[in-house]
């Protein structure tokens, strides 16, 4: 049991909350309470968290003697011994079995979205992280596909805004994320990732004000064309405050290196989020 829950833990479950970007899909596509789809989203929600477990598994047993000389990270489930690189193997080895073969059998179209994104996020574990702006853009294309593969599990039109928004939002997040660990190795808090030599607190300055600009701009244009657009555009403020909030977060608490904890224990942003929700299915819904 113990080392069950260790490899539960090595799959990094506060990182799942990225994945619900799936239900954008179903919400957007008027679908949300047509419950044989409503499934479906789940299910592929559930198999990404999946997905991007693996990933983290295999990232660790790699990873597990440069762990083990980290301060933080050497108490991590495989680096510590509690769960041994076998047991993390044979783990993994059902685990994307398993996960594979379901998605196949739910949808073949999203069998290959899934195989692409872990693909991607290997390559990006141990490749693309160390190449300057191509590291944060493939963070981004990883959220993209997530919310492409919850519009083709309920086979629906892939909204071009929907693709749009989710790029420049997980942009936004990358970037925020970068700078706040280049802020905490100028304080002396944090060995520095190799890949922040090539950043500038300037040049991360900048393409944060290209970003959160066409961020906003994406999400309102979205609004004017969306069914009952009049009513949507009544959602703008919420993404606003919700972009402001985050990023008041990040420069007065500093924790934009943990975005996924934000999102988990930030009451005001939670409740913005909520309200946003809400009011997109009302609209969409109801309206």
């Amino acid at each position: 049991m113990e080392s069950f829950v260790g490899l539960l833990k090595t799959m990094r479950p506060k990182q799942w909350t990225k994945n619900l970007i799936l239900f954008a899909g179903i919400l957007f596509s008027n679908n949300l309470f047509d419950f044989d789809l409503l499934r479906l989203s789940i299910a592929g929600f559930l198999l990404f968290c999946i997905f991007s477990g693996n990933v983290y598994i295999v990232n660790d047993i790699v990873d597990k003697e440069k762990d083990q000389l980290h301060p933080k990270k050497r108490n991590r489930p495989i680096a510590s011994g509690k769960v041994s690189v076998l047991k993390a193997i044979i783990f993994l080895f059902i685990s994307m079995i398993f996960s594979f073969v379901v998605a196949y059998k739910i949808n073949y179209l999203f069998f290959i979205i899934g195989l692409i994104y872990f693909i991607l996020v290997t390559l990006y574990s141990f490749v693309l992280k160390h190449i300057v702006i191509l590291d944060v853009m493939t963070i981004s294309i990883g959220f993209v596909l997530r919310a492409v593969a919850g519009v083709v599990i309920i086979d629906v039109r892939i909204s071009p805004w929907l693709l749009l928004c989710t790029f420049l939002l997980s942009l936004f997040l990358a970037l925020h994320k970068r700078k706040s660990e280049m802020e905490l190795i100028a304080k002396g808090n944090k060995k520095s990732r190799k890949i922040l030599e090539e950043y500038t607190p300037e040049l991360l300055n900048d393409m944060l004000h290209i970003v959160t600009s066409s961020t906003v701009m994406a999400y309102s244009l979205y609004t004017f064309s969306a069914s009952g657009s009049m009513y949507m555009m009544g959602t703008i403020p919420f993404v606003i405050f919700g972009i402001f909030r985050y990023q008041y977060i990040v420069h007065k608490k500093g924790m934009g290196e943990n975005p996924e904890l934000v999102l988990l224990s930030d009451v005001p942003l939670i409740v913005d989020i909520v309200l946003w929700a809400v009011s997109c299915i009302f609209i969409l819904y109801f309206v």
